[in-house]
């Protein structure tokens, strides 16, 4: 999860310093609700200089003031499935040039796939308080959060057909749109922590952030034109990450035979031969980190000045971010079902018992034990930057900026080693705890290493006329890896200074054309993007490497346009031709990458409160894999929603999500099947249909 080039932010800062941190992701640490006034987004280009590890692009969560009196209260539900949330928020003037807002939600229900249990459970609060001078304003933050949220794992899919034209559907008594991998019966996971003690992680908990912040915003004019603004934020991050991962899906006898010839299966609650009408079952990897310390500090400090037709920004960025994680990862045998699946015990052909209620072993031997581990790092960043604008004339105006960022990395990680452990305490030490990972706490690695990259952008805009413009730029950036380089090389390379190959860069040109007219707009972008990447590990699998350079070249186009006062027409269009440009698939289409991706949104407003409105979603085929083997089809979701006027203020929305329940596979663990058989993949499909219903009050 989360995107190595692209930078989640709340009012102007980074959530996280970096965006691909496994199993703490910045959109694990952020919430939309109420509080939000609007969402600011820039799209490469300056991006890169604006902050750090952010070349792809900076989406921004800016917050309501207060400044506008007003506030708003609703209740959802789910029709279809459990979910409930209750939202309010309201903002107001306490003084002259002083206003606050305060808000924030809280919900509990199951989700929208079938968990068994509450698996979205928590809330946020968030206020600021503004004070206005005559000349700048200062604004003073906070946010609480602790949240709860089902993280949904590749799901068993089966295939037929061949990789070039393969036919996707439902495996026997799992609906890959609305099952899930939880389960009532598996509801804990105990091993050992990372300090060698007993510890015990509950399922239910998913995602679980608990972030708490304070900050402050002040921006004031100055004599002669100049303008001076900072931004600073210390917040306190942990919480943890829990999820069953399908390592592996396969019939009965191939799983029990992998512990043995003549191996059998036997349900774990009632001791049962396992029978079960599709005879599959899922290798489970329990997805068990513990983020113990995600602390964070982010300052950004500029001036700007107006040289009649020139302008200058000059800033200096700094970030102090740990990076504290634990994994304590079990495996497990569980039955491949959609309803609260069973755990499954396996017997040798002696009748020796090799696992405990489902756990067969305290690691994940299938991946080398490789996934006990253990992080404490620091990232300590500092940036200086510098922009400068001209207007040449009344229809040329340019622009460019420069960014240094200097990095700083400091502290150990460990791994595993394996010993036996009498986990349960009964005195016995069984099959599974005879072979206990464990942090190896004899054995860590020291960092202490140094990183710098120079982002740079270039841009120009040409208007035509007041309707329409042309626009060029081009720049490059970087993104520097965190934690995914971590366990990956040699000891000692952590120690010699200036770590080599920790940085993946990405260059992008883009040329473009605005037209806007009375009843609406079109936007046309080609762009050229050239990405070096080098090797991390992936969470799905930490025992393998990834190491790709790319190009890509394209169209995005987006419009807009009113049909009438009451029904209005938007629509995109991506197109994409990508290149893999290194290594064994050099010439190959990057995996899950579509040619064509598209959305079309009309909406009409009807009898003067009402409104209605569909959203087309869509998609053209990609690979699997970079291999360039199996092919995931192209899909469309179409998604809706009905929102009726009751009286002043008061409105009642139903709205719905996948209407059609279509089956839209976004990832594929294999990358090729056997053809013109039956295949059972691990696949990512998307929800299917939900249905929910929202009561508000505006006032």
């Amino acid at each position: 999860g989360g995107s190595k080039y692209l930078q989640l932010q709340e009012d102007g800062l980074p959530v996280l310093l970096f965006g691909d941190i496994a199993f703490a992701t910045a959109d694990i640490f952020t919430r939309f609700d109420g509080n939000v006034a609007r969402i600011e987004a820039i799209r490469g280009g300056s991006a890169s200089i604006l902050s750090s590890n952010s070349p792809g692009g900076i989406i921004n969560f800016i917050s309501k003031t207060g400044k506008v009196e007003g506030g708003t209260m609703s209740t959802s539900f789910g029709l279809d499935y459990n979910n409930f949330r209750t939202d309010l928020d309201y903002g107001a003037k306490i003084g002259d040039g002083l206003y606050f807002h305060a808000g924030g939600f809280y919900r509990a229900g199951e989700g929208v796939r079938n968990v068994g249990f509450t698996a979205n459970n928590g809330g946020q609060a968030k206020f600021n308080i503004t004070k206005e001078f005559d000349k700048g304003s200062v604004t003073i933050y906070a946010k609480f959060l602790n949240d709860r949220a089902a993280a949904y794992m590749p799901m068993p899919v089966q295939v037929s057909g061949t990789n070039a034209n393969p036919s996707w559907g439902n495996v026997p008594g799992f609906n890959a749109t609305k099952g899930a991998l939880q389960s009532v019966f598996l509801s804990h996971n105990v091993g050992l922590g990372p300090d060698g003690q007993l510890r015990r992680g509950k399922v239910a908990d998913g995602m679980n952030p608990v972030s708490k912040s304070l900050g402050i915003n002040a921006a004031f004019d100055l004599e002669d034109g100049w303008k001076i603004s900072e931004s600073g934020r210390f917040t306190a991050n942990s919480g943890g990450f829990i999820s069953p991962f399908p390592s592996e899906v396969g019939t009965a006898s191939a799983i029990a035979n992998s512990f043995g010839t003549g191996s059998t299966l036997s349900y774990a609650n009632t001791g049962t031969p396992f029978n079960t009408a599709n005879g599959l079952v899922a290798r489970i990897h329990m997805f068990d980190t513990q983020l113990n310390d995600f602390n964070n500090f982010m300052n950004d400090f500029k001036v700007t000045k107006k040289f009649d037709k020139v302008g200058v920004t000059a800033g200096y960025f700094k970030s102090i971010q740990n990076i504290s994680m634990s994994w304590m990862w079990n495996s497990y045998l569980q039955e491949v079902s959609d309803s609260n699946p069973r755990l499954l015990n396996v017997t040798n052909a002696s009748g020796s018992s090799l696992s405990d209620n489902g756990l067969y072993a305290y690691g994940v031997p299938a991946w080398g034990n490789c996934c006990t581990r253990n992080y404490d790092t620091q990232y300590n960043v500092s940036a200086p930057y510098a922009n400068v604008s001209l207007e040449a004339n009344d229809k040329l105006s340019l622009e460019g900026g420069i960014r240094y960022d200097l990095g700083k990395v400091t502290g150990s990680f460990a791994g595993s080693s394996q010993s036996s452990f009498d986990i349960n305490n009964d005195g016995v030490i069984s099959a599974p705890e005879s072979s206990v990972s464990a942090v190896n706490t004899a054995k860590t690695t020291a960092v202490d290493y140094d990183y710098n990259y120079v982002s740079y952008s270039l841009g120009a805009n040409y208007a035509l006329s007041n309707d329409q413009s042309f626009f060029a730029r081009y720049s490059k950036g970087a993104s520097a890896k965190a934690d995914r380089i971590l366990f990956e090389r040699p000891a000692a390379s952590y120690l010699n200074g200036d770590l080599i190959n920790s940085l993946d860069y990405l260059a992008q040109a883009e040329l473009g054309y605005k037209q806007k007219f009375s009843k609406g707009y079109v936007y046309g972008t080609f762009f050229y993007a050239k990405t070096d990447e080098q090797s991390g590990f992936e969470a799905t699998n930490p025992t393998v490497l990834t190491q790709n350079n790319y190009k890509s070249l394209g169209l995005e186009l987006e419009t807009a346009y009113n049909v009438s006062k009451d029904f209005d027409l938007r629509g995109g269009l991506t197109y994409t031709k990508a290149e893999i440009t290194s290594g064994a698939n050099a010439g190959n289409a990057p995996r899950r990458q579509p040619k064509l991706m598209y959305s079309f949104i009309p909406t009409y407003k009807f009898s003067k409160t009402n409104s209605l409105g569909l959203s087309f979603l869509g998609q053209s085929k990609a690979f699997a894999q970079d291999s360039n083997q199996l092919v995931m089809n192209g899909f469309v979701l179409i998604n809706g929603f009905v929102e009726i006027g009751i009286t002043k203020g008061l409105s009642l929305n139903v709205s719905g999500n996948n209407l059609l329940d279509t089956l839209a596979i976004t990832e594929v663990e294999e990358g090729s099947i056997t053809e013109n058989t039956v295949n059972y993949v691990r696949a990512r499909p998307f929800a299917g249909r939900s249905l929910s219903m929202a009561l508000s009050y505006r006032f």
